[in-house]
Formats: C-alpha cells, structure tokens, sequence
C-alpha cells in the first residue's frame, strides 16, 4: 500500500537521525547564508533547521516532529492533501500572506510526464539519460565528440587525456547553455543535438590548446542521488531542492522547505529558457544508465549541481575506456570545467598533469575542496552478480541484502 511506504521516513522523522560528517559540513556552511535572512517568511525554515541559531553538529541527532505529521498526511490521503487538501490550503495561504506566487491551483494543476530517456552509443555500451529540460543531454554530446579521440592510446593519468575530455564537456556546455530548454520551447531537437555528424564537426574545434571561449554550434532551425538493483531491475533516481537547502523558506507547521529551482530559467530575451508562466526551467539533475545490447549493466549518478553531467562524463570514460572497476571509477581523481578556460582539479591530481594543462593555456586550479567535485554511487551487472560502490566524497555507501 502507498502509505507503508513512508513508514521509515515518518519514524526518521519522529524519533530523529544522527547526522553524517559530510552531511554536517554542508549544515555548517549554510549557517552563513540562511542565518542572516531577516524576512518573516525565513523564520520558520531557521527554527526548524538551525535550532539554537546553529547547524546540527555531526553524531548529533536531528529530527522533526511537523515533518513526521506532513508524511503521514500525505501517506493518508494518497497525496490528495498536498495537492488539493489541507496541506495545499497552507502553502497557498503561507503565499498570499508573503507575496508568494504558489496558488492552490498551481499545485491542483500539477502532472508529471513519463518521459522517453535520450541515449547514445559510446563505444561497446549505450549511456542513458534523462532528457531536457535536464543538462543529461551534455554527457552525451561530450561523449559523441570524445568517440572520435582514440583516448584510451593516452593513459588516464595523462595531459591528453584530461586536455580531451575537458574541451569536449567544455564545447557540450556551449551548447546546453544556448540551446536547452523545457522541450515545448527548445528550436533545436535533441536528435540534432545528439547527431554524430554533428559531435564530428564540434571534435574539430578541439586543438592543441584550450578553447578561449566555447561558442555554440549553429542549426538550421545540492541533491540526493541514489540506485537500487535486484534480480529483474534497476532504478537510478535522484532529487534536488536545488541551491543548498533551498530557498530557505518554510511553509509553517508542514515541515515543507521550498525549492529554488526557479533560478534555473534565463532573463535573457528571446532565450529558449527564458522565465515564463508553465514552463520548467533548464535543471541539473540527471540519474544515469547503462545498457549493453539492449540489457541492463549499470545505474549510476554523480551529485553537484554542473558537476553532475561532467562526473557522468568522467564515470564513463573510467568504466569504458579505462576498464576501472565502478569503484575505482568513481574514487579516481577528477577536473571540473567553470567557464572558459578556468578549470579545477582535485588536490591528488598529479602535479604534472596541472603544469601539461597550463602549458595548453588552461586556467589550472588544485583544490583540497573535495565536494566541488560531485559525489556518486554505481550499481553494475556482471552476470549474475550486482557490483555496487559508492564513493568517499561523500556520506554515501552500498549495501547488499
């Protein structure tokens, strides 16, 4: 029944949960951005997440008696309280009195769609991704133009191999930024996106030296991440309230925190993800997926806001054409693209990897900060035997039962 499946959720919640060393760390760091919020509307969010003014310390046990009472609501009504009932009466109210913009209609109106994943071949395997309005579509285009690069030639400790794979995310972003939308909006289809022809042309861009400035090419025309296996199947999933703990506004005796997500659309002009009424917004989440001739081989998801589709990026090359084992696929070290030329690598990157990369004119940052660089877990088939692994930049970990 729908309501046991909220029963662990409701006892978390009641009898509290003691809270993880990198789940603290967080907590900590956004004690400076939620703290000083003076508005009335922020109260609530503060009382509930920062009591006694501070984040919860780690070993330290959090829980919510108001989030216990909404799952149980929720669970109760098969979500009718939410979307048309009592909870959905104050959310809406809570807008009105704060110049909110959620009515009740909004969330009466509410559907979500059954989508069809895109996907491209990338050497031997096909790699699954959830289509736009998410930025999966980069992974994939990244790929396409990294499959005309005989990568595996260079080692995966090497400048090339780096220099590689960071102008091909560099150029996919180039075009996810200009081009990628809620779907109903978008003057470019995924197919032409995701075209081969299309991945030769951008490969030819990719020289020597870094790009100074990536332009998109022309046509016509904060989260949680998780995956399960059994014997028959595979679920990659993931969720995000976007920017942290969101938008730092609670809707009183709900336990209910609203999510930013909105900062995801454009005021740019005539931009295909420009902010509008019924729209969604260009979003970063993205649960991944492996399939080998058609069958199942692997759930996978890295955490990070834009780190996401450039650790899926790296996640593959590791297992594809590195041959790592998923958990040396995600324990290797890692680069993030930010803009332009400027690029970060993780403090155990080999020093002379940073020194090839400056030499092809990249802005090289090394940085001890290790949760700039996402955070993923993987499931792997191998016959009958599932490989899980989930890496140690985060509190995650993998459980056989």
């Amino acid at each position: 029944p729908f309501e046991e499946l909220f029963v662990p959720a409701i006892r978390y919640a009641e009898e509290g949960f003691p809270v993880s060393p990198v789940t603290a760390m967080a907590w900590k760091q956004a004690e400076k951005v939620y703290l000083p919020l003076t508005g009335r509307e922020f109260q609530q969010f503060k009382e509930v997440f920062f009591p006694g003014d501070r984040a919860p310390q780690a070993g330290e046990i959090w829980g919510s008696i108001i989030h216990a009472e909404t799952l149980r609501a929720i669970a109760f009504s098969g979500g009718e309280s939410f979307y048309s009932g009592e909870i959905a009466e104050k959310i809406a109210n809570f807008a009105a009195n704060t110049n909110g913009l959620i009515a009740k209609s909004d969330l009466a109106n509410h559907q979500a769609d059954w989508v069809n994943p895109i996907s491209t071949q990338y050497r031997h395997l096909r790699v699954w991704e959830i289509p736009p309005n998410t930025q999966g579509i980069a992974t994939l285009m990244a790929l396409n133009i990294l499959e005309n690069f005989n990568i595996n030639k260079h080692s995966r400790e090497s400048v090339e191999s780096y220099h590689q794979q960071i102008e091909a995310m560099k150029l996919a972003f180039a075009d996810v930024n200009n081009y990628v939308a809620d779907p109903k909006f978008m003057n470019v289809t995924c197919e032409e996106l995701l075209a081969k022809s299309y991945a030769n042309k951008r490969q030819k861009l990719i020289q020597e030296q870094a790009i100074s400035v990536a332009e998109p090419g022309i046509f016509k025309g904060g989260t949680v991440y998780l995956c399960a296996a059994d014997e028959n199947l595979m679920v990659s999933l993931i969720q995000s309230n976007y920017d942290g703990f969101g938008s730092g506004i609670l809707i009183p005796g709900t336990g209910i925190a609203l999510q930013n997500r909105a900062s995801g659309f454009t005021l740019e002009p005539e931009h295909p993800n420009q902010l509008a009424p019924e729209k969604r917004p260009f979003h970063t989440i993205i649960p991944g997926f492996i399939t080998q001739e058609n069958e199942p081989l692997a759930t996978f998801g890295v955490m990070g806001g834009q780190m996401q589709p450039q650790g899926h990026l790296q996640v593959v090359v590791n297992l594809v054409d590195y041959n790592l084992n998923p958990q040396g696929a995600l324990d290797a070290p890692r680069w993030r693209f930010i803009a332009d030329k400027q690029v970060l690598l993780e403090a155990n990157v080999p020093e002379f990897i940073a020194h090839g990369l400056r030499d092809k004119g990249h802005n090289v940052t090394l940085t001890k900060t290790r949760e700039m660089f996402g955070r993923g877990q993987i499931i792997w088939r191998q016959k009958d035997v599932l490989i899980a692994a989930s890496e140690p930049r985060a509190d995650g970990l993998a459980i056989a039962w």
